[in-house]
């Protein structure tokens, strides 16, 4: 029993040993390339923002401000409103604080499921090969032949106006690139000294996969995941823009949709739709910078040149 009890905790160091290496290369990774830690940086300022949002906007982004009685519209940057108010009499600065929480909502939880599906689907395809890992390429490339975002526009048609939709509608696409990628790394890692000696040892497939492979291509899958983020933002954005998006909910895309239907271009409202416009594009440079980065765990031979 003691025995028993003994190699546990041998194999239970083990994995903690795995694990921290794995987490320990993923942040040396930002620590070593500029444009990666300038992406993160990016991504932690906006979920900094989407958590203080009550605290930091001056008001409500719903709320309709009046002034000596009337309602305060299309006013410009002043010393109360810092970036001017809407044609409804909102604040836009509130608005577009306000703004980072479905970013960071339909960011993160697009990421999640692209991680997740993405990285069990490479996962199975690239240990059991075969029929099985046939199958799920081509599923993949199915998903690779539909058309992304006229997919996320009738599926949210179909389901109704909501940012769950949207995440649901992205989170059945997105994963397609990161399927490809870990299923390539699975088929190198597996054929490694110490899965081999896993397989002599007895451990099952459940085993090798979650315990061996998994700890070495996680810091891969985050990655892919980040990038997920920033085109899960701008899709949101897009599909709010076009006004299929979360009517009750005020997003960068809506503020976009809103000041365009307001005519504010024509009327030279620059502070309405710049700076939403600037924080979407922030988030997808974010993205583009870490994928930049992930160059060299995916690339290392580039380094070279």
């Amino acid at each position: 029993m003691e025995q028993m009890i003994e190699e546990q905790k041998g194999k239970d160091s083990e994995l903690y040993i795995i694990l921290k290496n794995s987490w320990s290369n993923f942040f040396n990774f930002f620590k070593e390339d500029r444009f990666a830690m300038v992406g993160l940086i990016i991504y932690l300022f906006v979920g900094i923002i989407a958590i203080f949002a009550p605290v930091i906007a001056p008001y409500d982004p719903h709320e309709m401000l009046r002034y000596d009685g009337e309602y305060r519209t299309n006013a410009g940057p002043n010393s109360e409103n810092i970036l001017g108010t809407t044609n409804m009499g909102r604040d836009v600065f509130s608005q577009l604080i306000y703004g980072a929480r479905p970013a960071v909502l339909v960011g993160v939880s697009a990421a999640f499921m692209v991680v997740l599906i993405g990285t069990l689907v490479g996962l199975v395809a690239g240990y059991y090969r075969g029929k099985v890992d046939t199958f799920l390429m081509r599923v993949t490339d199915v998903a690779f032949g539909i058309p992304f975002e006229p997919f996320v526009i009738v599926l949210v048609a179909f389901l109704g106006p909501s940012i769950w939709n949207i995440v649901l509608a992205m989170g059945l696409l997105l994963w397609r690139d990161t399927a490809r990628v870990i299923r390539s790394q699975v088929l190198v890692v597996r054929e490694r000294g110490f899965v081999e000696s896993a397989r002599v040892a007895g451990a099952s497939n459940f085993r090798i996969i979650f315990r061996h492979i998994t700890p070495n291509i996680l810091p891969l899958a985050l990655l892919y995941g980040s990038l997920a983020m920033g085109w899960a933002i701008l899709t949101e954005a897009a599909i709010s823009f076009l006004g299929f998006g979360d009517p009750s909910a005020v997003s960068w895309g809506f503020m976009l949709n809103d000041a365009f239907v307001s005519q504010a271009l024509s009327r030279g409202s620059y502070s309405w739709f710049v700076p939403p416009g600037i924080c979407i594009m922030l988030v997808v440079m974010a993205g583009f910078y870490i994928g930049r980065g992930s160059e060299k765990i995916l690339y290392p031979r580039m380094n070279q040149y």
